[in-house]
């Protein structure tokens, strides 16, 4: 059965609360650590814990500094958004760090909180501090530079660079300054690196790729930043969530409830817009904000499993959008098409290309035969994108493939809307994609299901394909 990794934003998102909520369903936190240790960049510790928000237990992850960095976090979920700026930070905390030791002290919490201090002592404190080092300004290619460091596959580091990306977009955008220009104040800064490569990291390691997230819930008022006093939402996640498409839910909260670090996190991860009309919780985790609000503020995630496969609903009630009517795909769709001509390259390289454009987000990637100048034979790579994954489907073409220019312009597409299904034949399971125009139903079965079926059963193409095609047809009739 599909499995489907749901964020259910009612209490906003940030970086820390998403960490958390992986962590709490499952992401190995061992697995985190050393993908962070190897970094190479100290100057913080890690905070793994239990806390309560409005009586639900929910997962406490926190990056705190050590001397060398500087950041505030008296936003309601704990930091993002005050890093894109500098100042002073403040907190007040009573807890409890385990270190190599047995020592123990109580707290006012009652659960178990696990700090990875380079010192070995025990402590419970309660404080009220301010670091004052110099604050480290880092770029988009700084940033690049520690995410190559990571001991990871190519996934993880696509994505965490796809976030900061997001958010070096939006800042570009909110100062009118280029992407290459945007200094990461704050979002440079170490804790929030360690909250994007830690979302990364969780979700690689839960082994799903099926994302959806739910409006966004945010606040009201405004917020203080180095250069003053700016609303809410702050212009950076504005930006994010216009570019992105994310829906935004105001509250009557005062104060961000959405930073730009938690949007770059929802636009990043989001696969689809919707979530099927049946499925099973198999497993929830809720991830904790920093401040209260009269409603638990916690991010919740959710591993469903697709059960609609049943296919006994009619046409038009198959696919349940998230907060909207919307279906999971829009007619009259803007797109935009990338072409570069290719002439020096092996087929083997051409389709590494290939999969590394659709893994970034390509919708489709063909290539053409054609001939260039001097009667060489070569190839037209064309891929179909959408407006906010060109910058990055640009970057993977002039560094995986060997052109030096890409040519682009803007299309319309007018698509059916569709669904997967999974169901039980005789010969097995198997995916079928479900299209409808108008009153009439078109069923595709998926190739990969055909594939399987024919290596399992020694059965040949065309056989499988028409009796899944007719048992879908049949169940979707009674």
């Amino acid at each position: 059965m599909k499995k489907i990794l749901y964020l259910e934003c009612n209490s906003g998102i940030s970086g820390d609360m998403t960490v958390g909520a992986l962590l709490d369903l499952g992401a190995d936190k061992d697995v985190l650590t050393k993908a962070l240790d190897g970094l190479g960049v100290g100057g913080y510790g890690l905070h793994f814990g239990r806390t309560v928000k409005c009586g639900l237990d929910a997962y406490d992850f926190d990056v705190y500094l050590e001397e060398g960095e500087v950041h505030d976090h008296e936003n309601q979920h704990g930091h993002d958004h005050e890093r894109h700026h500098d100042h002073d930070h403040k907190h007040h905390h009573d807890h409890e760090h385990h270190h190599d030791n047995d020592h123990h002290h109580g707290h006012d919490h009652k659960h178990d909180h696990d700090h990875g201090h380079h010192d070995e002592h025990d402590h419970k404190h309660d404080h009220d501090h301010k670091h004052h080092n110099d604050h480290i300004h880092r770029n988009i290619h700084d940033i690049y530079a520690i995410i190559e460091r990571l001991d990871t596959n190519i996934r993880v580091k696509e994505l965490a660079k796809r976030m900061f990306d997001i958010v070096a977009e939006a800042e570009s955008k909110a100062h009118g300054i280029p992407v290459e220009e945007v200094h990461f104040h704050e979002v440079g800064a170490i804790d929030s690196i360690v909250d994007i490569i830690g979302v990364a990291v969780c979700v690689d390691n839960l082994g799903i790729e099926e994302i959806a997230v739910s409006p966004l819930a945010e606040g009201f008022g405004s917020v203080r930043c180095q250069h003053g006093v700016i609303p809410v939402p702050v212009p950076a996640t504005a930006n994010i969530s216009s570019a992105h498409g994310l829906k935004l839910r105001f509250t009557d909260n005062m104060g961000e409830m959405v930073t730009p670090t938690g949007a770059a996190i929802a636009a990043a991860l989001k696969t689809r817009e919707s979530l099927p009309t049946s499925c099973r919780i198999l497993k929830t985790g809720l991830g904790a904000g920093k401040k209260d609000f009269k409603q638990a503020n916690v991010l919740r995630a959710m591993i469903l499993e697709d059960t609609s496969h049943e296919m006994n609903l009619p046409v038009g009630q198959r696919e349940t959008s998230l907060g909207g009517e919307e279906p999971l795909e829009k007619p009259g769709e803007q797109m935009w098409v990338l072409e570069a001509n290719i002439d020096d390259s092996s087929g083997e390289a051409l389709g590494l290309v290939m999969e590394f454009l659709l893994e970034a987000g390509a919708a489709d990637v063909w290539y053409t035969p054609i001939y260039m100048k001097k009667n060489r034979p070569a190839y037209m790579l064309s891929l179909i994108c959408r407006e906010e994954d060109i910058n990055r489907l640009e970057d993977i073409l002039f560094t995986q493939a060997t052109t030096i220019g890409v040519r682009r312009h803007p299309v319309s597409r007018t698509i059916l809307s569709r669904d997967k299904r999974t169901i039980s034949t005789e010969l097995g399971e198997a995916e079928v994609k479900v299209c409808t125009h108008g009153e009439r139903v078109f069923f595709y079965p998926e190739y990969e299901s055909i594939r399987s079926i024919c290596r399992q059963k020694g059965l040949d193409y065309q056989t499988v394909y028409c009796k899944i095609r007719e048992e879908a047809e049949r169940l979707w009739n009674n």
